[in-house]
This record gives structure tokens, C-alpha cells and sequence, in this order.
């Protein structure tokens, strides 16, 4: 006879599934939500997307609303771990610039879509236009601290204050974004482009060295 399971086993099996199906659900509702905006949009087609039972989406969420603020903040944690390079040194500005660059083009490229349904909905629910303000601005923000910080350390020259930088590359990315989406081809063009730009409004020279001190870091932050 096998064993009974301990009850904290049982519960730990019950909350892997629980997390897959809301998974599911909002990587369902994303693709609906993105196809037909948040008007058109049922719970109904969410579950019939998820192919699981209207039921089962009650269990997760209480409305419709109340998927699309999860599908929002899943978005806006896309933008901020795209500015987490791990394994690349802080004070490499060329390593970093490109590494960041690719990760914000294919954040960019896999939600443009839902970001203008986003900044759509943003005008009627207070909850999404705070999601909304923190994907627009929490990512310029750091960016334009570490403008900052390497302009400081010397190892940049900028062609204006990081936080002009900041915000022009945001407008440049979500544009090229739509190139890549476009021809994927394109893509290692796209981000060789994008980042000459980048170090140029950076003041970067070519093949600048990296500053003395700690390179031990395992995550860069832009």
C-alpha cells in the first residue's frame, strides 16, 4: 500500500496546480485581451482561450476587471525585469547597453499590443493607470539613475540629462519594436542599431575600459 500523503504534501501539489491554472488563465486572457481590447472582451472568451470552464476562472478572479489588472501587472513586472541583466558587469557600459537593449525589445515586441489596451483602459480604472504610470515611468527612471551614476563615475559623457536619454530611448525601443515584430529577421540589426545610438547619446567612447572598483556584482541594473 503506498503511503498517505502528509497533508502539507497535498497542499503543496494543490497550490503547484493552483498556479498553473491562473497561469494559464492569464496567459489566456492576454492573448484575448490583446486580440480584441478590454471592451470586447468576455470571461467567456477567456475560458473558452484557456479552454477550461467559467467556473474555474471564479475560483482566481472575481471579474473581468479583475483579470486585467493581473494581465497589467504582469506586463509592468515584464518591463522592470527586463532591466535586470544578470552576469554582466555594471561597469561595462557596452555589455550593458546591449544586453538591456535586447531585453527591452523583446519586452516591447511581446506586449505592444496589450500596452495600447492597457493605456486605453488606463483612462477609466484608476488601478490600471497606476500599473500604467509605473510601466511608462519606473523603467525610465532607472534608467536615467544609471545615466547618472556612470556620467559620474566617468565613464560617460552625455549629450543631454539622463532622464531626456532615458525617455527618448523608451519612444525609440517601443518604434523598433515594431520593426522586429514586423521581420524578425531584423532583429540583430535592430539591436545593433539601437545600441549605437544609445552609447552615442551616452557619451560613450568606443571600447571604453571599465572603471576600477567592485565587479562582483551577479545583476546589473540599469
Amino acid at each position: 500500500m503506498a503511503p498517505a500523503k502528509t497533508p502539507w504534501a497535498a497542499r503543496t501539489v494543490r497550490a503547484g496546480r493552483d498556479s498553473e491554472t491562473r497561469t494559464l488563465l492569464l496567459d489566456s486572457a492576454a492573448r484575448v485581451f490583446a486580440r480584441l481590447g478590454y471592451a470586447r472582451t468576455t470571461i467567456a472568451d477567456i475560458t473558452e482561450e484557456a479552454r477550461v470552464s467559467r467556473a474555474t476562472c471564479y475560483v482566481y478572479f472575481a471579474s473581468k476587471a479583475d483579470v486585467f489588472r493581473a494581465v497589467a501587472g504582469r506586463v509592468r513586472d515584464a518591463f522592470l525585469a527586463a532591466h535586470e541583466v544578470p552576469g554582466v558587469d555594471a561597469d561595462d557600459p557596452h555589455a550593458l547597453a546591449h544586453e538591456s537593449i535586447t531585453a527591452l525589445l523583446a519586452a516591447y515586441a511581446a506586449h505592444l499590443e496589450l500596452m495600447t489596451v492597457i493605456e486605453h483602459q488606463a483612462l477609466a480604472d484608476p488601478e490600471i493607470q497606476e500599473i500604467w504610470r509605473e510601466i511608462r515611468e519606473r523603467p525610465v527612471r532607472r534608467a536615467a539613475r544609471y545615466i547618472e551614476r556612470v556620467t559620474a563615475r566617468g565613464l560617460a559623457d552625455p549629450a543631454a540629462p539622463g532622464r531626456a536619454i532615458a525617455e527618448a530611448m523608451a519612444g525609440v525601443l517601443e518604434r523598433f519594436a515594431r520593426i522586429v515584430t514586423a521581420d524578425p529577421a531584423r532583429h540583430d540589426e535592430v539591436v545593433a542599431q539601437v545600441t549605437a545610438m544609445y552609447l552615442r547619446l551616452l557619451g560613450v567612447p568606443p571600447n571604453a575600459p571599465a572603471a576600477p572598483g567592485d565587479h562582483g556584482s551577479a545583476t546589473a541594473r540599469t
